[in-house]
This record gives structure tokens, sequence and C-alpha cells, in this order.
């Protein structure tokens, strides 16, 4: 692209630089952007369809506030490239993603402007309401704006949020990026008439000017005015014939507005900007706005890869000879499971595709349930499902389901439940970052009771523990597998139940026995083979494999633990808490993930950062 293509972007660095544009010059900004992100994605891959449906909104936001003063409290940084573009990051926007270049997603340790960490959704709201109520404490004038979509309203949290908020003193500004849900179907002559009345300055001067009179003669309380503000939401329900569960919650509401007319969303955000107490403003946005391949397919340009920008066709490499993607074993292996047994139905919080449950939902759409981004609710769904003879499979991304550790607990566990748990991009998930990596998991399960843990080496163990958790165990039961390929292109071996709590030895050695759980342990197996050591699959990290830990104790001088999770609380500990039980003085080193959040690269990259590559492994033996 030449570079006279950005004429006005070129000369934006911060956005003060793009607060002294003219408004009318905002379309060609909003112009330029698009392509700058269409150009660097396509060859740098990320999540690209939710930065375009963001564009305009982005760009009226810097427009209109006072950033980094005023706080943009983002919800998914999904939806942040633009805002990374025009606060300072436009020059290295390509090292996105990779080792040592910005991070994936907003972070306060790269810039001011980024005012939170967010990785995960829903949680934008608390967040920009903590940050409004501190603000008005402190006397500040300040304003905080929370941008939540891309599903987010889906998440318990974001309705925590608005309870909070509608219920303290506060002048929080929410905008809610609405791309793929309708909250307000009715779009006709009334309602544009009322959002305009009630965003324009004379309306709100004549209602702010009402309401000091009334107080000031004494006709007026402080809950006199939330009487008011409820008296006035009646009226305009009453207009539309329909209750605004925001003005129910005493939350202001505008719109619905289109988002992507950046001229008029300058001109709304002024309007509302300086209001007193919770707003709440409604904008319809396309995903993957102004990219028609992304428009038409959003799911898969969400994070597409490597594609064309002329043509938008991804470049996929030849995979008729490559190992298949985990993800696809499960949905696989989930579908020949519920074709046997009715009482198998899958349940994932918003991951349908990314998580592969879309192959069983093509052919068993009635037994498949994707319950939005609710990762909690989730978990005590299948908890009510299991209570009366349903076998739920929940499949949860590892560092999602954190998110659901007390309804894991409390729903699940005490009761017993048949639920099995399966947790995708365990281990580190490489260009995500520290908010995606599965390095939690199996340290943060391993104390519950009555949860079986298990990791599976390659996709035929993972059919076979599928298969022994579905349908010779009557409890919860984890199993945890690692994003991306595995090492078998044949795989589609018929399905056998496995030893609760049983590993396996792989080969024989002496002095030195490695002791592995999950995929890591094909490297192990390698390097077991070329070193004289000798190797243990131990698949469970809950029960452990007693008989094994007797044989190692009793014939090895030492003995290394290696795991793609945090070193701290995983098998190591689990292995060590053992030996120092039985009074075992057997020299243990124990390998895994360090006491630190790892950063983002590619997989490759990190795991030879963290120790955990050929090199790392041999150099402990």
């Amino acid at each position: 692209m030449k570079k006279d293509e950005h004429d006005i972007l070129s000369t934006i660095q911060y956005p003060e630089d793009l607060r002294r544009l003219p408004v009318g010059a905002l379309p060609q900004v909003c112009d330029e952007l698009r392509q700058l992100l269409i150009k660097e994605v396509s060859g740098n891959p990320g999540h690209f369809a939710s930065s375009l449906g963001v564009v305009e909104l982005t760009v009226a936001l810097h427009y209109v506030f006072d950033t980094p003063e005023d706080r943009i409290v983002w919800d998914v940084g999904h939806q942040a490239y633009v805002h990374k573009i025009l606060t300072g990051r436009r020059e290295v926007f390509h090292t996105n993603r990779h080792l040592g270049g910005i991070k994936p997603f907003p972070s306060p340790e790269e810039s001011v402007y980024d005012t939170a960490t967010c990785g995960h959704a829903s949680v934008s709201i608390s967040v920009a309401l903590g940050m409004a109520v501190a603000a008005q404490r402190e006397g500040n004038e300040r304003h905080v704006v929370a941008v939540i979509g891309d599903g987010s309203m889906s998440g318990g949290l974001a309705f925590e949020g608005l309870n909070n908020a509608s219920s303290m003193p506060n002048n929080l500004l929410i905008i809610l990026n609405d791309n793929n849900m309708s909250i307000d179907s009715s779009v006709g002559g009334m309602k544009q008439y009322l959002h305009t009345l009630h965003t324009s300055a004379a309306y709100n001067r004549w209602r702010d000017r009402a309401a000091r009179r009334l107080l000031a003669w004494g006709w007026l309380t402080d809950k006199g005015k939330r009487r008011l503000l409820r008296f006035n939401n009646s009226v305009k329900s009453l207009i539309h014939n329909q209750q605004n569960v925001f003005e129910g919650m005493d939350i202001r509401y505008f719109g619905p507005q289109d988002g992507h007319n950046v001229i008029a969303l300058v001109e709304t955000l002024r309007s509302i900007k300086d209001m007193k107490g919770p707003r709440l403003l409604h904008i319809h946005t396309t995903k993957g706005k102004g990219f028609v391949p992304a428009e038409k397919n959003p799911t898969v340009f969400h994070a597409p890869g490597k594609f064309c920008p002329e043509t938008g066709e991804r470049v996929v490499g030849d995979e008729t000879d490559q190992a298949p993607r985990y993800q696809d074993v499960f949905g696989q292996t989930i579908l020949e499971l519920a074709r046997n047994d009715e009482r198998i139905v899958g349940v994932t919080p918003a991951m349908p595709t990314g998580c592969s449950l879309s192959i069983m939902m093509r052919e068993m759409p009635e037994r498949c349930f994707d319950v939005g981004i609710a990762e909690g609710h989730a978990v005590t769904f299948c908890a009510g499902m299991a209570k009366d003879g349903l076998i739920p499979v929940c499949n949860i991304y590892s560092s999602f389901a954190q998110r659901a550790y007390d309804n894991i607990i409390h729903d699940v566990a005490i009761s017993g439940l048949h639920v099995v748990f399966c947790l995708d991009r365990a281990g580190l998930v490489g260009e995500d970052g520290p908010t995606h990596h599965g390095a939690f998991d199996m340290a943060a399960l391993r104390p519950i009771p009555n949860v079986v843990i298990a990791s599976p080496m390659n996709e035929a163990e993972l059919r076979h523990l599928m298969y022994t958790a579905c349908m010779h165990h009557d409890g919860p039961f984890v199993i945890r597998y690692p994003r991306g390929r595995g090492v078998l292109k044949h795989w589609e071996v018929p399905m056998e139940e496995v030893g609760i709590g049983k590993g396996r030895k792989l080969v024989e050695g002496s002095d030195t026995a490695i002791l592995s759980i999950g995929p890591i342990g094909n490297l192990c197996s390698s390097i077991a083979s070329e070193r004289g050591c000798a190797h243990y699959d131990m698949r469970f990290l809950k029960p452990l494999d007693e008989g094994i830990l007797r044989e190692v104790a009793s014939n090895y001088s030492h003995i290394i633990t290696v795991e793609d999770g945090v070193r701290d609380g995983g098998l190591g500990s689990a292995v060590l808490e053992w030996l120092s039980d039985q009074g075992c003085s057997t020299r243990l080193t124990r390998l895994g993930l360090p006491d630190r959040f790892v950063e983002h690269g590619s997989p490759d990259e990190l795991y030879k950062i963290v120790g955990l590559d050929r090199e790392g492994i041999e150099r402990w033996i």
C-alpha cells in the first residue's frame, strides 16, 4: 500500500492529533484505519472482524473524550486494534502478537491509554464503575466509559455491574456495541424521535434546570429525583409499548443508533458526555464492517489467520498429510459417543466453532447448547442436567473455566454429579498471551474432592479418556488438552476404557525416570529413548497411579516430573507430596510453568523461554 493512501492517518500518532481535525475529516480517517487493518491483519493474523466493527466508535470516543485522562474501558480486547493504532502504536502495530511485540489485548503495562487488562468478557462495566466511583470520591471530573459488546452482555458479571451501577451515585457511560443480538427491536420513527429528543442539548438543559429548581424549592429530594427519572422512563415505555430493561434499572437509555455513522456518533457522545448519573448508549454495528468476506462470515473472520486482502481468500496449508487438531478430535468423538447414547449432550459458553462442538451441532442441534459467554452458568446448567439423568459434556477453554471455579466445586463436585469437563487450550496457547494460557487448571482443580483429572498424550488417548469419562465413570471428570494439532495421522481408533488413575510405562531406562502428563509426554518419550531414561505417561493427575510411584521410588535415584501447567501445585507437587507421605527420599526435580505470567509469542518460542523444550528438559537430565 502506498504511503500517500494514508494522507490523514500518517499525521495521527496520539488522540490529541485526532482531536485537532475537523469533524468532517473523520469519515476519511475511518476509511484509512479500515484499510490499514485489512493490510496488517491479512499478513499478521489476529482478531479481525471485531475490530473492523468498531472503527467509527473508536474514532468517535477518542475524538470526544480527553484520553488518557478520561478512561475508556474495553470489554474483550478483540475490539481494541483501532484503539492501539490511535494511541501511539501505529508504527509498531505490525509486531502485534509477536514475541517482544505489542500485546494482543489492552494492557496498562504497555500504554497509559489502556486502562485495564481485558482478555476475558463481561468485565468492563464493573471495572469502569469502580473507576467512576473513585473519580467521584476524589472530586475528579474525568469521564469514564465502558465499551461492552461482541456477545459480552450475555455474561452474568455484566448484569451484576449494571445492577450495582443503578444503585449508587456515579456518572458512568456505557456503550453497548450490539453486533450480534437485538436488545430492542423497535427502530421506527417514534423511537428515532425519542432518541433525538433525549440526546438534544435543549431537552437536557430543560430537564436538568427543572430538576434543580424543584430541588431548590424543596419539592424534590434525592429520592424524588429517582422517582422523577422513573416517571420519565414510564412515559417513554408507554409510548414505546414496551419496557426497556436498562431504564427499568434507572439507567438512562439512548438508542439504538447506527454505530457506523462517525459524525452522528460524535454529536451524540458530545450531547450525553456531561450528563449526570449512569447512562447507556446502544449502537448497532456490523462485525467485519467494510470487508465483504468478513461481513458475510464474521465467525470465520473473527480470527481468520492469513488471508488475501483483496479477495478474502484464506491462506490454508495442505492439511491432508497433517495430524488433526485436538479440538476436531473432540468434536468427532463426542458425536460418535452421542450417536450411541442419547443421554449425552454438549454444552459450550459461546465457543462452538472454537472448540468444534459445532461438529455435533450440525447433526444433533437439539442436543447441543451454546449458553453464551457465561461459563459459570454453563457448569451449573450441566449440573442440573446431570442431576436428572443426562450426561453433559461441558467444553470450555481452560483459561475461561477459571471463571466457573466456584460452580465446579459447589454445584458439581459436592454432589458428585456426572459432568464431563473437556478443557480446550490447556498449556501455553501462544500469541493470545497470559489472559488465554491454560496454565492453572491442574493446580486449581487438584484439591477438589470427587474430581478425576486427566490429560491425554495424543489424540487416541483423548478418545479413550472421553469414552471412559462418559460411559465408565459416574462423577465429575476433567480432561484437558492443548490448542493445535496432535501427533497421530491415523487417530480414529476404536475407543477403549482406561482404568481410572492408571498410567503407563512407555520407555525402559535406568537411573532416571521421567514422569509426564499430557502431550508434552511425546517430547519426553523421545528424550528418554535417546538418554537411557525411563518414561511414564501418568495420564491422571488425580487419582495418581501409586503403583507407578512405588516403582519409580524403588528403582530410580532421580525422578523428573514434566507438565505444561504451573509447576507449583500440579503433577510435580502431587508426586512430591506422595513421596513425603511415604517417607521416601528419592531425588525429585519438578519441571513446569514458572510462577509468573508468561507473555505472548509462538508456542515453540514460549516453551523454550520457560525451559520446557528439548534443550531445557535435557539440561536437567
